[in-house]
């Protein structure tokens, strides 16, 4: 999904929503047990709740690379069940990945490549520590992108994130600064945390034309009202995700209605201030 058709998609449904497939097995309501694949039902049943209200979908990896050949054979199937809706949702793999450059060829081929060799993810998360070529690998493929992080909602974010350097300006905004160059705002999107939506406004002034995914929202704390108020741009700018308040809204078997539910209601206020701010 290249920007024009991820906008186009904002303005259509409305919303800037993205969905977290973090699918535990021990999370999941039990009847769903009964099923071949538990967490694949599990990820149809609320895909199909809410490709309506979402612009795109983010497994994290950590939760299908854990149950092992298993939980990749649910990946495979949970992507292969989501192309259906290729046209109107965006596929991040949450997969933090960042390592020199002959592994993050591998890593990049892994993601952004066709099957059966590749998943065809349209954006995968890197970590930018070891810099711009460990990154580039990922940015030469055309119409994926890069979200790289930038300023996370965890509590250790500050060990690193938000130290000042020489010349007072943090980390993160150093990350910022170095990173839009390798890039474009076409494939260059930068994860920053729901949690640390006081700092929106300095990220606008460094990467104003930047897609931003804000993961956070809801079990995380974070707060939405703030973060669309200071993260949107004309042309919105922002995927925020919430994963757990979404898919574990329900515990049993009215599950995926409980998480369409959850999902209405942000996209609602989501709407709410794209019509506000002359996005739609």
């Amino acid at each position: 999904m290249n920007r024009k058709q991820l906008i186009e998609s904002i303005q259509r449904k409305r919303s800037c929503l993205c969905i977290g497939l973090d699918s535990d097995p021990a999370k999941i309501p039990p009847h769903l047990h009964g099923f071949p694949d538990p967490v694949f039902e599990f990820n149809k049943q609320i895909i199909e709740a809410t490709h309506d209200l979402a612009v795109a979908y983010k497994p994290n990896l950590a939760f299908y690379e854990s149950n092992g050949t298993k939980g990749w054979e649910t990946l495979h199937k949970t992507v292969g069940f989501l192309k259906k809706y290729r046209d109107s949702v965006m596929l991040i793999a949450d997969a933090k990945r960042g390592d020199i450059g002959n592994t993050s060829r591998k890593y990049a081929a892994a993601f952004f490549g066709l099957p059966p060799d590749g998943l065809d993810f349209d954006a995968v998360t890197v970590a930018p520590y070891m810099g711009r070529d460990s990154v580039e690998p990922f940015l030469s493929f055309e119409n994926k992108w890069v979200i790289l992080l930038a300023l996370t909602s965890n509590a250790g974010a500050g060990d690193f994130q938000l130290l000042e350097t020489a010349n007072g300006k943090m980390i993160f905004e150093k990350v910022l600064e170095t990173s839009k160059t390798w890039g474009t705002p076409d494939n260059l999107m930068y994860v920053i945390g729901a949690t640390k939506a006081a700092m929106l406004t300095r990220v606008r002034t460094i990467v104003p034309d930047a897609f931003l995914l804000i993961p956070g929202i809801g079990a995380q704390g974070g707060d939405l009202d703030e973060v669309l108020h200071h993260g949107m741009n004309r042309e919105c700018g922002l995927l925020i995700n919430s994963s757990r308040g979404i898919i574990y809204a329900g515990s049993d078997e009215d599950f995926a209605v409980e998480a369409r539910r959850q999902a209405l209601m942000l996209q609602q206020k989501m709407e709410k201030s794209l019509a506000e701010n002359g996005v739609i």
